[in-house]
C-alpha cells in the first residue's frame, strides 16, 4: 500500500498536485484530498485531546484507536476503490456513546462549545469532525466511495459531543448552556 518516503522533500508537488495511494496524481484542491486532509485535521486534534487526559483517563483506549481508525479512514480515501473502515468500527463507537451516555443528564438546552479546556478541545475536534463528514460527502457525490466513512465521521462526532459533555464535568467545569437572546 502506497510508498514509504526515505525523503521528506520530493518537490514534485510544487506545480499544486499531490500524489494518492494509488499513483495517480490530483490537485491538492481536489474532492479527495480535502476529504482526507480533514480527516488528517481530525485525527491532530484527537491527538491534542489525549495530550490534554491523563495516561490512564477511561476515554484513553478508545481515543487511541479512534486515532488509528482515523488514520486507516485517510488511507480509504487516498486510494481509489479501497476500503479499511469496517462497520465493526461504527458499531464500536455507538457502545461507546451509549455508555458514556448513561450517566449524563437529558439534554434539555443546547451547550455552548466551552466546560472547560478538555472539553473545549473536544469540542473543536467534533465541529472538525462534521467538516470531514461534510467533505467526505461531497467527495460521495462525484466519486464512488464506500458508506462507511461517513457513517464513521457521523458517530464519532456523536461520541465526540457525548466524550465533551463528561469531560466538562471531570474536569471541574459544567456544560454551558444557551441563553437564548
Amino acid at each position: 500500500m502506497g510508498h514509504r518516503l526515505s525523503k521528506i522533500y520530493t518537490k514534485t508537488g510544487d506545480d499544486g498536485t499531490t500524489g494518492l495511494g494509488d499513483g495517480s496524481r490530483v490537485a491538492k484542491d481536489s474532492l479527495r484530498v480535502e476529504a482526507y486532509g480533514t480527516v488528517d485535521e481530525l485525527n491532530s486534534f484527537i491527538g491534542l485531546l489525549r495530550a490534554e487526559l491523563t495516561a490512564n483517563h477511561h476515554m484513553e483506549t478508545i481515543l487511541s484507536k479512534i486515532q488509528h481508525e482515523l488514520f486507516d479512514l485517510g488511507g480509504e480515501l487516498c486510494i481509489p476503490n479501497f476500503i479499511l473502515i469496517k462497520e465493526e468500527a461504527i458499531s464500536r463507537l455507538e457502545q461507546a456513546i451509549d455508555s458514556l451516555n448513561e450517566d449524563l443528564p437529558p439534554l434539555k438546552d443546547f451547550i455552548l462549545p466551552a466546560g472547560g479546556k478538555a472539553a473545549s478541545i473536544c469540542h473543536v475536534a467534533r465541529t472538525v469532525c462534521r467538516r470531514a463528514e461534510r467533505r467526505v460527502f461531497s467527495l460521495s457525490q462525484q466519486e464512488q466511495i464506500s458508506p462507511l466513512p461517513l457513517q464513521y465521521l457521523n458517530r464519532l462526532s456523536d461520541y465526540l459531543f457525548v466524550a465533551a459533555r463528561i469531560l466538562a464535568r471531570e474536569h471541574g467545569g459544567t456544560e454551558v448552556l444557551w441563553q437564548r437572546s
